[in-house]
């Protein structure tokens, strides 16, 4: 395997601010910390993992430019004039769309601090168990890195090995290639991190074995809908989704789907069964997301950045419990998604919402989906979306063979749940991709999208300072 190193234009967070990237100097250093001569000890390790962390609940990565990135498609619209988000919405994103630039450039941030674990921490004299521990939660976020990249913009750079290593510029990397290496991180994630009853409430927010499990069956499923798809990614993403809800018969009180959906949004519950991977945000002086109060209306402190569209607000059944919380009030002819609402901050001021990434419901729906892959003739296929069904209060409206016959029904009827339940939760573009839907649901809300981009262009910033990245075609 080739290993590389990427020069990205914005400065790499690295170990929490202890390493930073300057313009290039004659002056030489006299002393510098570098990860070479800091990783020492197992604190020094915990400190390196922490800055893999920390890239995460940044403005342009997974604290906002998540959603516009993900599900800018047909649950909500740019209520204000900004017109990288109207780009994204409306499929007419250019290499200048400012969000894909700090997309990629915050992925490969995460790439860089990761490959710095992965590097030193084997060598520190430290316990194994904890030392595993930490490597794995490496592989993971590097994984889950990657493949938010992958699934962006197609072929990218294969970043792994040690800062500086090889090659500076590096050229893009054919999918499969990066596909097959992020289910090898995820693997070892998979092996080596603690299972989620182990993780202490000090380490909350932390990678668990389930963690890396639930996240190599969204991997195997999305790379099962492209042209480098395998014959049995749907039945390796069915392994691991049961190794996930097997875990979770046998301790319910740390993985389950919690009986009220309101608790799933409840800041003041967070953390709860349903949360198996949450980027944490918190109370003051620490960080704050500021998602919510883009969602929340005027009247109520927020900015009012988005509403939700119409089609979305008709979409859930009357008797839908859902529909309480993802729907807000409506004020000046508009309709509000009160999601990630924190009545417990000023109005005006950030939330302390988390943002979850991955939670025991889409484990649950992704198990129907591949099922429904495998063998579209199985009843089993229809047990986790009627889960989800049930608890949303359409426990009389539960799917079978007689109102969902084909396996292109039960698509269809798949892809509307996990766009009632997951809304504002970063898949929807990619789930719609996955079904072949993407371009249909947006021309029926009059945008023709070409088949150029169902890849967003590779940012201009990183064309100009890598001359060995060539543009997407049709861009």
């Amino acid at each position: 395997m080739k290993k590389y190193f990427i020069v990205i234009l914005t400065c790499a967070l690295s170990i929490t601010g202890l390493f930073s990237c300057k313009k290039y100097l004659t002056e030489n250093m006299h002393s510098a910390i570098s990860p070479g001569n800091f990783y020492k000890t197992a604190s020094d390790a915990e400190t390196g993992l922490n800055g893999v962390f920390a890239v995460m609940p940044v403005d342009g990565y997974y604290m906002r430019t998540v959603f516009m990135i993900g599900d800018l498609v047909d649950i909500f619209e740019p209520n204000l004039a900004n017109a990288p988000r109207d780009q994204l919405f409306r499929g007419t994103y250019t290499p200048q769309t400012s969000y894909l630039g700090s997309w990629w450039a915050n992925s490969y941030t995460m790439i860089k601090n990761a490959n710095d674990v992965i590097t030193y921490v084997p060598g520190i004299d430290m316990d194994e168990t904890q030392k595993n521990n930490i490597l794995g939660n490496a592989y993971f976020l590097r994984a889950m890195a990657h493949f938010d990249l992958v699934k962006c913009f197609g072929d990218v750079p294969l970043v792994i090995g040690k800062s500086g290593e090889n090659v500076l510029f590096p050229h893009r990397t054919r999918m499969d290639t990066v596909y097959n290496q992020i289910i090898e991180d995820l693997k070892f994630a998979e092996s080596n991190c603690v299972h989620a009853d182990q993780i202490p409430d000090s380490k909350i927010g932390r990678i668990s074995s389930e963690a890396a499990s639930a996240m190599l069956a969204r991997v195997y499923l999305q790379k099962g809908s492209t042209q480098y798809g395998s014959a049995d990614d749907s039945q390796k993403a069915l392994e691991a989704c049961n190794k996930v809800i097997s875990y979770s018969n046998a301790h319910p009180a740390v993985i389950s789907l919690l009986p009220n959906y309101k608790d799933v949004v409840d800041v003041t519950k967070k953390n709860g069964p349903e949360s198996i991977f949450a980027i944490q945000f918190g109370d003051p002086p620490a960080r704050t997301n500021m998602t919510p109060p883009m969602f929340d209306p005027p009247s109520l402190g927020g900015w009012g950045s988005f509403v939700a569209l119409e089609s979305f607000v008709k979409a859930f059944a009357a008797n839908d419990l859902r529909a309480v919380i993802v729907i807000g009030p409506e004020e000046e002819g508009r309709t509000w998604l009160m999601k990630f609402h924190d009545p417990g901050v000023t109005p005006g001021e950030e939330g302390r919402t988390n943002w979850m990434v991955i939670r025991y419901a889409d484990v649950l729906l992704m198990q129907s989906e591949a099922i429904n892959n495998i063998s579209p003739g199985d009843a089993s296929k229809f047990d986790g979306i009627n889960k989800i069904r049930t608890r949303a209060g359409l426990g009389s409206q539960l799917l079978n063979f007689t109102n969902t016959p084909t396996a292109e029904n039960f698509i269809d009827s798949l892809a509307h749940e996990r766009q009632l339940e997951l809304a504002i939760e970063g898949h929807r573009r990619f789930d719609l991709l996955r079904y072949k839907k993407y371009q249909a649901v947006k021309a029926a809300q009059g945008f023709m999208i070409d088949d150029y981009r169902l890849l967003f262009p590779i940012p201009q910033t990183e064309l100009d300072i890598n001359p060995n990245l060539v543009q997407n075609e049709g861009y």
